[in-house]
C-alpha cells in the first residue's frame, strides 16, 4: 500500500556522522512534519532498503551546525565531497562518490531543477533552514525515479504541519574572524492541520556580504587581506503549501516556490585582472572575467496526489510548471560599473518547464509488488544577449531551444522469504531535441536525439540476528545538455547534436546495523564509466564533444556511532575514493576536484539538561584541479596539488525553554587557511549565533 512505503531516518544516525540526531521529525500526534510525497529515498514498512546507501540530514542538525546552503550541508557526509569550479563562474559543487552535478541529479520535493541550457547549477544558491530533510541516495536510483540518476540522487524535502498551528521564527547572524557581522538570516514558518486539510507557508532570506579570509592568508595585488573581495551574495525562498486529505490513504497537495537570488563572483587570486594587473601580461595568462549574476531565479508550480485504488493499488502523480529566470552581466573591468567594450553584456535566460509523473503500482499476492512509471518533461531556453547595455538599448535576436524528455520505468520487488527480497527495474529514456539555436549560422540549426535503457538488480537479506546486506548492481545514464550539443564556444567549437547518453555500470555491497554498542553502516562501491563526453581537437582552433571517455570510480566508505555515556555520543565516518579517466587524445587527463580521503568526526556532549556542546573536527586529503594557465598544445593539460586540510569546528546549543534556544558556535576554529581549487581561498574563522522560537 503507498502509505507504507515511508523513508525513515535511521540511516542518519550513522551516515551523517552526526550524533543524538532525531531519527524522524514527529509531533506528538505520531504524524511526520516530512512531506511524504516530495520523498525519493523509499523505505518499506519493515525499514528495510530499495537496495542502496542513503544518508539524511535532518532540519535540527542543519540549524546546530549552522549550515545553512546546500554545498556547506553535505560536506561532512560519507561518499560526498564539496568543490568549487574557480573561473569567472565561482559555482560551488557537490560530488556523491565522484560524479558530478551533471550526473547527480538535484530534485525538490521530489521535483527535478533542471536548468535547460547547461544545468550548470550552483549548489550555493540553494538554502536550507527551511527543510524537512536532505536525502542523499548513493550509487544505487530507483529508476521510478526518472531520468539522470547515474551517480546518485540529492531530495530537497520541504515540511508539512502537523499541529492545528504550530509556527517557527528564527533570526541568526555570521561574523568574521575580525569580528564584523557578516551575513543575517531570517525564517518564519507557520502552518496548521486540520481534519481534511491542511496549510504551510515559510519565508527565509539570506543576506550575505562576503565572507573573510584566514589570516594566514597571503595577500596578492588583486586580493588583499580581510573579506574575499565580491564573495557577497543574496538569497531568499518563499515556499506556500495546501493540502487536502479526505480519508486515510489518499492526499492532494498544491505547492508553490520561489527562490530568489543574486550573486558576485571572486576572482583568482593569483592571476591578471583588469583595472588591477598593468600589461604586459606574463606569457600564456589572461586577464579574469568581469561577471556577476544579478538574478538567479526558480520559481515553481507543482501539484502532488496519491490515491488508493482498492486491491492493493495505488496511483501516484506529479505534475510541474518551473521557470528559471537568470541574468549574466559583463563587465569593462574589476570595479563592475561600467559596460562599454565588447565584451561587456547582459545575457538573459528565460528558461520554462512543465511535465509530470504517474506512477502506478500494486500488491500482486502477498510477496510482490509490482510499480510502473512514465515521465515526461518539456523545456523552452530563451537566451537574450544585450551586448555594451550602457550604450546600446537593442537586443541581439532571441535564440530559443527546445527539448522533450521521456522516461518509462517498471520495478517488482519480490519478498523471496521473510529475510529476503529482490528489486529488479527497468526504464526506457529518451532525450529529444526538437529546436536549437545555441549554434552559430555556419553550421545550421541542427536537431537531435538520444535513448538509453537502464536496469539495476538488488538483493536486501535482513538476517534474524540483526542488521541489514544489501548488493546491487545497476546500470544508468546521463543525457547531454544543449550546451555541450550545441555550444560553439564563440566560434571556437564544432556542434555535435547526435551526442549519445554518459553511462555508469555501479556495484555495491553494504551493510547497516549494530556491531555491540555501536551502530554501523558501510559500503564497498564500484564504478565503470562509459561514453564520457570529452572535448577533442578536430582541426586547427577547433574542437567538438565526443563520446570517447571512459574511467573508474572505487572506494570504501564507513560511519559509525555510539554512546559513551547517556549525555556523550561519539560518532565518525570515513571515506576512500579513488577515480582513474581516460581519453584517446589527452593520456595525462586526471580526475579532479575530489580527495582520495576524507573523515568527519564529532563528539555530542549533554552537558545540562539545557545545554549541549558538540566540537567536531573535518578532515581532507589534498585534491587536484586544473591549473588556471593551460598549455598551448590542446592535448596536454596542467594541474595544481591543493593541500589537504583539517578544520576544527565547534556548535552549542542552550534551550532557553520548550520553546525558545539559541545555538552559537564557531566554525575553522583555528582559522586555517585553504582552498578546494587553485587560487580560490575559502573562509577563515567564522563566528555563528542563532535564535529559534517555535509557537
Amino acid at each position: 500500500m503507498p502509505l507504507l512505503l515511508r523513508v525513515v531516518g535511521t540511516s542518519c544516525l550513522v551516515s551523517c556522522g552526526f550524533g543524538l540526531t532525531a531519527l524522524a521529525q514527529q509531533s506528538s500526534d505520531g504524524l511526520d512534519e516530512v512531506f511524504a510525497l516530495g520523498e525519493i529515498v523509499v523505505r518499506s514498512s519493515d525499514e528495510t532498503t530499495q537496495g542502496g546507501t542513503s544518508s539524511t540530514i535532518s532540519a535540527e542538525e542543519i540549524k546546530r551546525t549552522n549550515r545553512a546552503t546546500l554545498d556547506d550541508a553535505l560536506r561532512t557526509l560519507p561518499g560526498v565531497s564539496v568543490g568549487n569550479t574557480g573561473g569567472s563562474r565561482n559555482e560551488r559543487l557537490i560530488f556523491v562518490r565522484g560524479f558530478d552535478r551533471f550526473q547527480v541529479p538535484l530534485y525538490v520535493d521530489g521535483i527535478r531543477v533542471y536548468l535547460p541550457a547547461d544545468n550548470r547549477l550552483d549548489f550555493g544558491r540553494f538554502l536550507t533552514p527551511d527543510l524537512a530533510e536532505t536525502q542523499i541516495q548513493k550509487g544505487y536510483v530507483s529508476v521510478l525515479n526518472g531520468p539522470g540518476g547515474m551517480g546518485g540522487a540529492i531530495n530537497l524535502v520541504t515540511r508539512q504541519p502537523t499541529e492545528v498551528f504550530e509556527g517557527e521564527a528564527r533570526v541568526g547572524l555570521e561574523a568574521g574572524n575580525r569580528g564584523d557581522v557578516t551575513t543575517r538570516t531570517g525564517y518564519l514558518s507557520l502552518g496548521s492541520r486540520m481534519d481534511r486539510f491542511f496549510v504551510q507557508g515559510s519565508y527565509l532570506t539570506r543576506d550575505n556580504d562576503g565572507y573573510y579570509l584566514s589570516r594566514d592568508y597571503t595577500p596578492t595585488d588583486v586580493q588583499g587581506a580581510g573579506r574575499r573581495d565580491y564573495s557577497d551574495t543574496e538569497d531568499s525562498r518563499l515556499n506556500l503549501k495546501f493540502g487536502f486529505t479526505p480519508n486515510a490513504t489518499d492526499e492532494y497537495v498544491l505547492s508553490y516556490t520561489r527562490q530568489e537570488g543574486a550573486k558576485n563572483a571572486p576572482y583568482n587570486v593569483d592571476q591578471p585582472v583588469r583595472g588591477i594587473t598593468p600589461a604586459p601580461l606574463p606569457v600564456g595568462a589572461s586577464y579574469q572575467r568581469d561577471w556577476e549574476w544579478p538574478e538567479w531565479d526558480l520559481k515553481g508550480l507543482t501539484f502532488y496526489s496519491t490515491t488508493d485504488l482498492g486491491g492493493g493499488a495505488w496511483l501516484k502523480t506529479k505534475l510541474f510548471h518551473h521557470q528559471f529566470d537568470n541574468v549574466l552581466s559583463a563587465y569593462d573591468d574589476y570595479t563592475h560599473s561600467s559596460q562599454t567594450v565588447g565584451r561587456a553584456f547582459d545575457s538573459t535566460y528565460d528558461d520554462t518547464a512543465w511535465g509530470g509523473t504517474l506512477e502506478l503500482g500494486s500488491d500482486i499476492g502477498e510477496r510482490n509488488t509490482l510499480t510502473s512509471a512514465f515521465h515526461y518533461r518539456y523545456d523552452r531556453h530563451r537566451d537574450i544577449q544585450l551586448s555594451r547595455p550602457d550604450i546600446n538599448s537593442i537586443p541581439d535576436p532571441t535564440e530559443t531551444s527546445r527539448e522533450r524528455t521521456l522516461s518509462f520505468a517498471l520495478e517488482d520487488r519480490f519478498q523471496l522469504r521473510e529475510d529476503l527480497s529482490l528489486v529488479g527495474g527497468l526504464s526506457f529514456d529518451r532525450a529529444e531535441v526538437l529546436s536549437a539555436s545555441r549554434t552559430s549560422t555556419d553550421y545550421g540549426d541542427p536537431v537531435g536525439s538520444s535513448d538509453a535503457v537502464n536496469w539495476q538488480l538488488a538483493a536486501i537479506w535482513t538476517p534474524g540476528a540483526g542488521g541489514e546486506y544489501h548488493a546491487s548492481l545497476s546500470s544508468r545514464t546521463r543525457f547531454p545538455t544543449l550546451f555541450e550539443r550545441y555550444s560553439t564556444r564563440f566560434g571556437t567549437a564544432v556542434p555535435n547534436p547526435d551526442l549519445d547518453a554518459e553511462r555508469a555500470l555501479t556495484a555495491e555491497i553494504g551493510y547497516r546495523g549494530d556491531l555491540g554498542p555501536v551502530a554501523v553502516e558501510t559500503a564497498l562501491f564500484y564504478s565503470e564509466i562509459e561514453d564520457t563526453i570529452q572535448s577533442l581537437n578536430v582541426g586547427v582552433g577547433l574542437s567538438q564533444n565526443q563520446n570517447v571517455g571512459d574511467g573508474t570510480y572505487a572506494g570504501f566508505e564507513i560511519g559509525a556511532r555510539t554512546d559513551l555515556t547517556d549525555r556523550l555520543a561519539l560518532s565518525a565516518n570515513y571515506t576512500y575514493l579513488d577515480r582513474d579517466i581516460t581519453d584517446p587524445v589527452r593520456p595525462g587527463l586526471k580526475a579532479t576536484d575530489t580527495p582520495r580521503h576524507s573523515a568527519y568526526l564529532r563528539l555530542d556532549w549533554q552537558a545540562t539538561e539545557s545545554l549541549s556542546i558538540a566540537p567536531s573536527l573535518e578532515l581532507s586529503s589534498s585534491r587536484l584541479s586544473d591549473s588556471a594557465i593551460q598549455p598551448a598544445d590542446p592535448t596536454d593539460v596542467s594541474y595544481t596539488r591543493n593541500a589537504g586540510f583539517g578544520l576544527v569546528n565547534l556548535d552549542m546549543e542552550w534551550k532557553a525553554s520548550d520553546r525558545a534556544s539559541i545555538v552559537f558556535g564557531v566554525r575553522n576554529a583555528l582559522d586555517k587557511n585553504y582552498e578546494l581549487v587553485e587560487g580560490f581561498p575559502e573562509a577563515g574563522r567564522t563566528f555563528f549565533l542563532t535564535t529559534a522560537y517555535t509557537f
